[in-house]
C-alpha cells in the first residue's frame, strides 16, 4: 500500500470508529424495593467515554460524537512534542470524503489581492519555501468545564491543546504571491467538511483573522503533522495553523482564503459564537451580543503531565518531581509556581524556553511532602507581559471560553 495513503485514515474508517466509541458501564443504584424501600446510595458517575479509532489513543476522551471531539488527559500531553495519536480531536461539522491525488487539492485565495489564484497541494509545495515548527493549537473552548454557572458547548478541561511540529508553507509568503490589496483588512477561511445538516451549500463554520496575524511568519498553511502527511481526521491534506489564537480560525481539510475588505462574518463569527462581552457579565446571564468581542489570542495556561492525577505515592515517598507544561497565546511564559498546601506557600519550577515562538513550554519541580495524606498539587503560569492564571475561572460568558484556572492534580501520599 501507498505509504502516503497508508497514513490516512479513511472517512470510512473514521465514521465506524465514532460509532464504536468504548464507554464504560455505569454502576448502576441498588434495586427499589417494592415496599418501604431504603434510601439508595448515590450511583457512581458514569466513566467517561473514550476513542476507538484506528491512528488514535484508546486513552482520548469523547466530549460529543456529531461533531466529534475528544480531549487528551494531562498526562497523555505530556511529550515534548504531541505524538499524532495524542492530539485532540474538534470537528464543527461532518469529515468530508477525499478521493484522488491529495497533491491535486486547490486551495482558491481571492478577494482583495491582484491576482487570484487557484493552486494545488502539490503546487505550494515546490513554489514556496517550507518550514516546520513546533506551534501550538487550542480549541477556545478549552477550559469550558471549569466555568460556574456551566456553559454551553462541549465540557473541555485542559485536553483540547496540542503541539506538534507542523510542516507547511507561510501564508504570509501565499499572500504575497497573491498581491494584497490597500483594502485587504482581513481573511475568510473556508474547508471542505460538510454541515452537520448535510446541506452542501452550507459551510460548517467559516472563521478568519486580521490582516497582520495572517501575515505573522508563525502562520501557515499546513502540509505534514510530525514529518508525516495530516492525517484526515487532522484535516488532511492541507490545512491552516494560526498559532496562539482559537484553534477555530485554523481551517482543516482547507479549500479557500476570501480577503475581505472588513471583519469576516461567516458562520462562526457572529453572536457569541467565539466573542466574549466586553465588559464582565454576571454569571449565568444572557449578556448582549451586539457588545461582544472577537476571542483571538489564548489565555495563559499550564498543566501537570506528570505525575497523573490520583497518583498514589509508594509507601514512605515524600519527594514528589513533577513536570508540566505552560503556554500564552502571544506571550511567552516567564515563571510557573507550584503550592501543595493549597495556596498558602509556592515555589518556582524551572521553566525552558520554547524551541520556537507559540511552542508550548516545559517545566519540571521537585517538592517535599511533609507527611503522609491527601495533597493537591497547584499550579499557576505567569507570561511576559505579568498576567497570572486566576484560581477560578473568571470573566464567566455563555459559550464559555478563556477558562484557565490554576491547574490542580490530587496526590495520595502513603504512610
Amino acid at each position: 500500500m501507498d505509504r502516503n495513503n497508508e497514513s490516512r485514515a479513511s472517512r470510512r474508517d473514521i465514521l465506524a470508529a465514532t460509532g464504536v466509541i468504548a464507554a464504560a458501564a455505569v454502576v448502576p443504584s441498588a434495586a427499589r424495593a417494592q415496599t418501604a424501600p431504603a434510601p439508595a446510595a448515590p450511583a457512581a458517575p458514569a466513566a467517561p467515554k473514550t476513542l476507538d479509532m484506528p491512528g488514535k489513543s484508546k486513552e482520548l476522551i469523547v466530549l460529543g460524537d456529531k461533531p466529534l471531539v475528544a480531549e487528551a488527559p494531562a498526562h497523555l500531553m505530556d511529550d515534548p512534542v504531541t505524538p499524532t495519536d495524542k492530539f485532540f480531536i474538534r470537528n464543527n461539522g461532518l469529515v468530508p470524503e477525499i478521493t484522488g491525488d491529495p497533491k491535486a487539492w486547490k486551495v482558491k485565495i481571492d478577494g482583495e489581492v491582484e491576482r487570484p489564484m487557484e493552486i494545488t497541494v502539490g503546487e505550494l509545495a515546490s513554489r514556496f519555501p517550507q518550514v516546520s515548527l513546533k506551534l501550538m493549537l487550542e480549541c477556545g473552548g478549552n477550559g469550558r468545564a471549569f466555568f460556574s454557572p456551566e456553559a454551553r458547548g462541549n465540557q473541555w478541561t485542559n485536553g483540547g491543546a496540542g503541539c506538534a511540529e507542523w510542516t507547511g508553507v507561510r501564508l504570509a509568503d501565499v499572500l504575497k504571491a497573491a498581491g494584497l490589496k490597500s483594502s485587504a483588512v482581513y481573511t475568510g477561511h473556508y474547508g471542505a467538511d460538510p454541515h452537520l445538516s448535510g446541506d452542501a451549500t452550507r459551510p460548517s463554520i467559516s472563521r478568519g483573522v486580521r490582516i497582520a496575524k495572517a501575515l505573522e511568519p508563525h502562520t501557515l498553511i499546513a502540509l505534514k503533522m510530525n514529518g508525516q502527511d495530516i492525517p484526515l481526521i487532522h484535516g488532511g491534506p492541507v490545512r491552516l495553523v494560526v498559532p496562539g489564537w482559537a484553534g477555530s480560525a485554523s481551517a482543516k481539510w482547507l479549500t479557500r482564503i476570501w480577503v475581505r475588505d472588513k471583519e469576516h462574518d461567516g458562520p462562526g463569527m457572529g453572536g457569541f459564537s467565539y466573542r466574549v462581552p466586553r465588559a464582565p457579565i454576571v454569571p449565568g446571564s444572557r449578556g448582549d451580543e451586539k457588545d461582544a468581542v472577537i476571542v483571538e489570542a489564548m489565555p495563559v495556561r499550564s498543566i501537570v503531565t506528570f505525575p497523573a492525577d490520583g497518583t498514589r505515592l509508594p509507601a514512605g515517598q515524600r519527594k514528589l518531581d513533577l513536570r508540566g507544561h505552560a503556554w500564552a497565546g502571544e506571550t511567552e511564559i516567564k515563571s510557573v509556581d507550584i503550592s501543595v498546601d493549597f495556596g498558602v506557600t509556592w515555589k518556582a519550577a524551572t521553566v525552558a524556553p520554547p524551541p520556537n515562538k507559540y511552542a508550548w513550554q516545559r517545566f519540571t519541580a521537585s517538592v517535599d511532602l511533609p507527611a503522609a495524606g491527601y495533597y493537591e498539587v497547584w499550579c499557576k503560569a505567569t507570561d511576559s507581559a505579568g498576567v497570572t492564571q486566576p484560581f477560578v475561572a473568571g470573566n464567566w460568558n455563555p459559550q464559555g471560553y478563556n477558562g484557565n484556572p490554576v491547574n490542580r492534580i490530587r496526590v495520595l501520599a502513603q504512610a
